[in-house]
């Protein structure tokens, strides 16, 4: 495939060694300032920053290049790009984090959520440990745990760091340098503890899955997640 990188940092660099050990051409590589021709690609991979998430996703969508992003803190436009796909039948995918474990661990975060539902003597906590140079908190992988705890639970919202009500869910962000990405549930009790956890070693994870990603929508129309990716529905 021929595989536009929008958004050339730590990850797209890390994006375009998979791709190209797996036999893909970068055809443009832009960090935002750059013109760029979105025809020449076969598929787009957006891991740039939130300002510029939205029109990169909606310039490949109204060009009919599929595009798979894992930028985070843009989300309040998300709707609106699923409107625009199915307007233009285009091809998306949006993930929080691509990574397989990760993934995985979404399920068994949604399960554990079910099982622990009934136990009002736990009290539940996230935490996500990242790099200094993340741009957001919580992370967006963060955010996703704990929607998927809301939606298995009667827990009604996430705060950062302290909470206003025990409906809510706290999740504390550390910032430290050179760690990609550490994400821990905790239940925690007067009498013992259940934590699950995922800890990222670098980040050829999150590349890996994102070129998987972005093979697997090529030639595809329609939204879809690493569920659909990964068969885990």
């Amino acid at each position: 495939m021929k595989i536009a990188l929008l958004g050339y940092g730590r990850m797209g660099k890390e994006i375009e060694k998979i791709a190209l050990q797996r036999g893909h051409e970068i055809v443009i590589k832009t960090s935002g300032k750059e013109t760029y021709d979105i025809t020449t690609a076969n598929v787009a991979i957006d891991f740039s920053v939130p300002s510029s998430a939205y029109n990169n996703i909606s310039n490949c969508i109204n060009h009919k290049v599929p595009v798979i992003s894992g930028t985070t803190g843009w989300l309040e436009k998300y709707n609106e790009i699923v409107d625009l796909c199915n307007d233009k039948k285009g091809a998306f995918i949006y993930a929080s984090n691509f990574s397989l474990g990760v993934n995985v661990f979404f399920e068994l975060n949604k399960q554990l959520a079910k099982m622990m539902n009934t136990l009002e003597q736990y009290n539940i906590s996230l935490e996500e440990i990242h790099h200094t140079k993340k741009l957001d908190a919580p992370s967006g992988t963060a955010i996703t745990l704990a929607e998927g705890i809301i939606e298995n639970s009667n827990k009604k919202n996430w705060e950062l760091e302290k909470i206003t009500s025990e409906e809510n869910i706290p999740i504390t962000a550390i910032r430290t340098p050179d760690v990609p990405g550490t994400h821990t549930v905790t239940y925690s009790s007067d009498i013992d503890t259940i934590d699950i956890k995922h800890t990222a070693h670098n980040r050829q994870g999150f590349a890996l899955g994102a070129v998987i990603a972005a093979e697997w929508l090529h030639n595809k129309t329609g939204v879809y997640t690493m569920r659909d990716v990964l068969n885990l529905g």
